[in-house]
């Protein structure tokens, strides 16, 4: 049976990488390359313990112009990319086509958005996908064919979340974490959510009438919740829909990746024109 598509966030990883590496860790040139070299090594645990069919890393607009339009707040917050990350940025698609992994774009959506797009056309195929992010809003994509890869510190890799760990975590299904999300907020994304109502509050909302158009239409009957969470929702309803469909992925006409292995041979030579010959060693081992 063949693997599975592995689909990468990579302005999560790059940028993960960035911030947990030193940036002494330099080229010939003395530029940094931390973020490339972090990337390189939390994909390759990953392939080496899943052997995808296909690697694709998923690059997009920082942020939506739509979205932006429904909440300007969106995003506002996030600080500029810094400097010695640009460069690196630039560089990656370059660098991992070498390994043999596609790099995907698109000018005006996410790349959640092609994220979850890629694993709607992998399942709809007969496939199965791993999403290797560290967006939470990426838990809405999860399924019985399609699994999210959460990064974390451990040595043992990314924490695997399927449908059960989403229930676990929120206490509701995948297909209503943008519901979730519009109810709570999400501060990483600029999001307040509906006044006073937090993570247990959003879940028992959720639980009990299923969706935000449920809570929303319930609070306007007598008796269905408290005054003040009744308050919380009716008070603004159209900006608690636009949360939603800020958080809501967006699909994107992509084509199903072709499958690749990983080009070890390749993918060292890249590794060593950039100075990361520990990390070129261990490619060598892949040929």
């Amino acid at each position: 049976m063949p693997g599975p598509l592995l689909a990468v966030d990579a302005p999560s990883l790059l940028y993960r990488a960035f911030f947990a590496l030193p940036k002494s860790i330099t080229d010939g040139n003395d530029r940094p390359v931390n973020a490339l070299l972090g990337m390189a090594n939390l994909i390759l645990f990953v392939v080496e313990r899943y052997e995808p069919r296909a690697v694709a890393l998923c690059f997009g607009a920082e942020k939506a112009a739509y979205r932006a339009e429904l909440y300007a707040p969106y995003h506002a917050d996030r600080s500029p990319m810094p400097d010695e990350l640009e460069r690196q940025w630039e560089d990656a698609p370059r660098f991992f086509a070498a390994f043999g992994w596609n790099s995907l774009s698109h000018p005006e959506l996410e790349a959640d958005d092609l994220l979850g797009s890629l694993a709607k056309i992998e399942v709809a195929a007969g496939g199965r996908a791993l999403l290797f992010t560290g967006d939470r809003d990426m838990f809405q994509c999860v399924g019985d064919e399609v699994t999210v890869l959460f990064p974390q510190g451990a040595k043992n890799g990314p924490e695997v979340i399927g449908p059960d760990e989403v229930r676990e975590r929120y206490g509701i299904d995948p297909g209503q974490v943008p519901d979730f999300i519009a109810l709570r907020g999400d501060p990483s994304d600029g999001l307040p959510g509906a006044a006073g109502i937090g993570a247990k509050g959003a879940r028992d909302l959720l639980r009990a009438h299923e969706t935000l158009d449920g809570a929303i239409a319930a609070a306007g009957r007598p008796g269905t919740m408290t005054p003040r969470t009744a308050g919380a929702l009716t008070k603004d309803p159209g900006t608690l829909h636009a949360f939603k469909d800020i958080a809501t992925l967006r699909d994107v006409d992509l084509a199903r990746p072709a499958d690749a292995g990983t080009n070890g041979a390749a993918a060292a030579a890249a590794a060593r024109e950039r100075g990361m010959n520990r990390l070129a060693e261990r490619l060598e081992t892949l040929t």
